[in-house]
């Protein structure tokens, strides 16, 4: 198994986790989006909570060529720590959602 493949594997896991929690509010679901190239990760929400729609996208993570990229991370402790917790190490994880100037200043990858 290369790494792309563990990688994926073990984002897939987290996520569906996540998934299998029940909503707290409302008739909402929680699904794991995994793309046919198993390259895009997505956790998202949807149904109503009240008269009010949730739809959204909780956390993406791509695999982008030998890093894990968090492009959105909406969880409440962050994708990140599980996937250190996981084994992987902190420069094969780029915070997408900051900017580049900012990623420098991390402790993650820059790109």
């Amino acid at each position: 198994m290369d790494n792309l493949e563990k990688y994926g594997n073990i984002i897939e896991g987290i996520l569906q986790q996540y998934a299998a929690l029940p909503y707290r509010y409302g008739d909402v679901n929680t699904f794991v989006i995994v793309s046919q190239d198993r390259k895009h990760f997505l956790l998202m929400d949807e149904g109503w909570q009240d008269d009010l729609r949730v739809y959204g996208v909780i956390t993406h993570v791509e695999l982008r060529q030998d890093k894990i990229w968090i492009q959105r991370d909406g969880i409440e402790d962050g994708i990140t720590s599980e996937l250190l917790e996981a084994g992987i190490s902190k420069d094969k994880i780029v915070l997408g959602f900051q900017s580049p100037e900012i990623r420098q200043y991390t402790e993650f990858a820059i790109n």
